[in-house]
């Protein structure tokens, strides 16, 4: 635990160049709709900071602070800005930043937690009272929780694809370890779809598929997705409805998925053809 050492002063007995005279704050908080927390997870907040509905940044560096809570923030990365922002073509009104995370820094990330009371300013300069003096050093980078447990398994799809990108431990043990029967239900509309998993990486093999394009192939999601666009799939959540036993034949995870289907009328009323 650190109480009084300001962030920057840290940074620079560390070895990161950080630019002092020409150096901005970016809290980034979540809009209700997007949260930073979700794209750091998923290894692109960087990605997630470089679109920006004004010119935020003009300026040398910026720093990259995560809100998570209690006016603490979870250090996100020091970013050079190169060049002026230019407008972002899926949205003209908006701007894109190029920025490059400074060296020497990838093994901080995510490990310090900060302190600072935000007014209502998302975008500060660092200088006067904003001296963001680090309140802890994690051990390990700050990642999404630990697994669980299978009948506690709730996942939205965001939350699977932070899983996934950072290829989390405990989940990937866990869910490598069992075939099953999965749900996933599109909470725009209630309707459900019941499916088997049974390949050699078990149900962390199958749910890769759908963190990576929200369907894994299967032609209702697809169709569904086609018509409601891609964005839709920020609907889907994924859970475990049960654990095959070890020993359990392919016909017999079938006969299971059957039933499931059949129990919460899935092909009738849901997204099983």
């Amino acid at each position: 635990m650190v109480a009084t050492l300001p962030l920057v002063t840290f940074l620079k007995a560390s070895g990161v160049g950080v630019d002092e005279t020409d150096l901005k704050v970016h809290l980034a908080c979540s809009n209700g709709s997007e949260d930073p927390i979700d794209s750091f997870y998923e290894g692109k907040f960087k990605e997630y900071q470089e679109y920006q509905t004004r010119r935020n940044f003009e300026c040398a560096q910026v720093i990259g602070l995560i809100d998570i809570g209690n006016s603490d923030w979870l250090f996100a990365g020091v970013y050079r800005i190169n060049g002026t922002a230019k407008p972002n073509p899926a949205n003209p009104e908006h701007f894109h930043y190029d920025t490059e995370l400074l060296p020497g820094q990838d093994h901080l990330i995510g490990r310090l937690k900060v302190r600072h009371e935000r007014t209502r300013a998302s975008y500060v300069w660092h200088k006067g009272d904003v001296t963001l003096p680090i309140i802890e050093i994690l051990r390990e980078r700050q990642v999404m929780g630990d697994f669980p447990g299978f009948n506690r398994v709730r996942l939205s799809h965001r939350e699977l694809r932070s899983i996934m990108g950072q290829r989390t431990p405990s989940w990937k043990a866990a869910l490598c370890s069992i075939s099953g029967i999965y749900l996933i239900t599109d909470t725009s509309s209630g309707e459900l779809y019941v499916g088997k998993a049974s390949g050699e990486q078990g149900i962390w093999g199958r749910w890769a598929a759908y963190a990576d394009n929200g369907h894994g192939g299967n032609v209702e999601l697809k169709a569904l997705l086609k018509s409601k666009g891609p964005a839709h799939m920020s609907n889907f959540q994924y859970s475990v409805l049960e654990i095959a036993d070890t020993h359990a034949s392919e016909q017999d995870i079938l006969d299971r998925e059957s039933h499931w289907m059949k129990v919460l009328g899935s092909r009738a009323h849901g997204l099983n053809g």
